[in-house]
């Protein structure tokens, strides 16, 4: 049996989606899912009609619908105008939308959960806009994430079974689950490259990989804000100023040496923040981060690859792909600025710090260039040729629960691509199951992979 079929025997989808509703993410990070093409672009609104979207737009910077200039074609009829997107469909009203004149141009209202009372998507003008409800099922397959954040980090029931397995039976379902993954992330980039170009869907993806965890979110943002070709012109000015980063008194803030260079940065933002300059400020998370990780220094490093890009691209975008080439060249990415230094005006430090660095660049291409390229027909192998990177809390909570312990697994956490299956696994199964691990089907399941 394949992991797939596994999968598929395990769970009745109908009696999980009953018993657990998804619960919805923010609506600014709903948002960047949409524009991202996560969900894709053929829908059905609610009166039956085709909805394709032709282009997206872009993000409004200022009050009124959250996309302009979206090509949007319903029933065969090419409607142009911008895109609104809300949590629930009482939303419109709720917010002010139908009395609002800015909202008057609006042809498609996004909502992504039906479960209140009945409403209309109406303007001021008492015209009727086109409503799509977001499937479930779509939502699920686009957040690429688990229904819960947390399982107990204790070994449950499969350790068992596990340990009875051969070396090459485990081996097995750790290489089907990866691939499993790996498809699911190849899909979600090639939705992206779909929506917006190949180049922007990598762009988003390095820049989501640079956010870590507690801002992976707010980088994705600032790459749809920020489109490349701009971003180009002056990448460290554009992204830094689009992210919310520079301010006409911040080199007061400063220590001298840094002020010429703050004074480069504004010099050049102010005379392009009226077309890019947002209202709506990126949630970025500065506390409890270690200070090579502050948000500074990871749009700082994305600013280095903008700036390099022709070289970047080619690496990330070969066939074959080499991972050594790539490791290599994110790991000696430079910046005479920022190597030693951890923010916009904090001072020099002592010892350079990586700008990208080792482990970064493992991330991206476990979840990013490897599964497209795998997509594209490279040998599994080599995939599971590259070695892991650190061991993140949620690797090391997988370890524990599928194998008891940390030590018990320590031989299939040496692969990039294991840790990937672990994290598949661990979603598939520990976090859909609301009995305890009392009635995971997992450790059952387990025996159809015994030689």
């Amino acid at each position: 049996m394949t992991y797939d079929g596994l999968l598929a025997a395990a769970w009745d989808p109908a009696v999980v989606a009953d018993a657990r509703p998804l619960p919805l993410p923010p609506e600014l990070e709903l948002q960047a899912l949409w524009f991202s093409g996560a969900f894709g672009r053929d829908f059905r609104d609610t009166a039956g009609n085709t909805v394709r979207i032709v282009q997206f737009g872009e993000w409004n910077r200022s009050a009124g619908p959250d996309f302009l200039q979206a090509a949007v074609e319903i029933g065969g009829e090419l409607r142009e105008g911008p895109i609104e997107l809300d949590s629930r469909p009482g939303d419109w009203e709720a917010h002010g939308h139908g009395a609002d004149p800015a909202f008057n141009g609006t042809v498609l209202h996004v909502v992504f959960g039906d479960d209140g009372p009945e409403s209309f998507t109406r303007t001021l003008e008492h015209r009727e806009v086109p409503r799509v409800v977001m499937p479930a099922t779509l939502l699920e397959e686009a957040l690429l994430r688990p229904r819960r954040d947390t399982a107990i980090a204790r070994p449950g029931r499969c350790v068992q079974p596990l340990a009875g397995l051969t070396a090459a039976d485990v081996g097995s379902l750790l290489a089907e689950a990866a691939a499993h993954r790996a498809s699911r992330k190849a899909a979600r980039f090639l939705r992206t490259a779909d929506a917006h170009g190949r180049d922007l869907a990598l762009y988003q993806s390095v820049a989501e990989t640079l956010g870590y965890r507690a801002n992976a979110l707010p980088m994705r943002l600032l790459a749809q804000r920020m489109p490349l070709a701009a971003a180009r012109e002056a990448p460290e000015a554009m992204l830094f100023g689009c992210a919310g980063f520079l301010a006409p008194d911040l080199h007061e803030k400063a220590p001298q040496d840094t002020r010429d260079h703050l004074r480069t940065l504004w010099e050049t933002w102010w005379k392009a923040r009226g077309r890019w300059e947002s209202t709506h400020a990126i949630p970025w998370k500065a506390g409890g981060q270690r200070p090579a990780n502050h948000p500074h220094r990871r749009v700082a490093a994305l600013a280095a690859l903008v700036r390099d890009w022709p070289r970047f691209r080619k690496l990330a975008l070969a066939r074959p792909l080499d991972p050594k080439a790539l490791i290599d060249y994110l790991a000696g990415l430079d910046d005479p600025f920022w190597t030693k230094r951890h923010t916009l005006s904090s001072a020099a430090t002592a010892r350079p710090v990586a700008l990208f660095g080792k482990a970064r660049a493992i991330e991206l291409l476990a979840n990013h260039l490897f599964p497209l390229a795998l997509h594209e027909g490279e040998p599994f192998d080599r995939y599971l040729a590259l070695a892991a990177g650190a061991r993140n809390e949620k690797v090391r909570r997988c370890a524990i629960r599928l194998f008891g312990s940390e030590d018990a697994a320590a031989p299939w956490l040496k692969k990039a691509a294991h840790h990937q299956a672990l994290l598949q696994i661990y979603h598939d199964f520990c976090l859909e199951d609301a009995s305890d691990c009392a009635g995971c089907p997992f450790p059952e399941q387990l025996s159809q992979w015994r030689k």
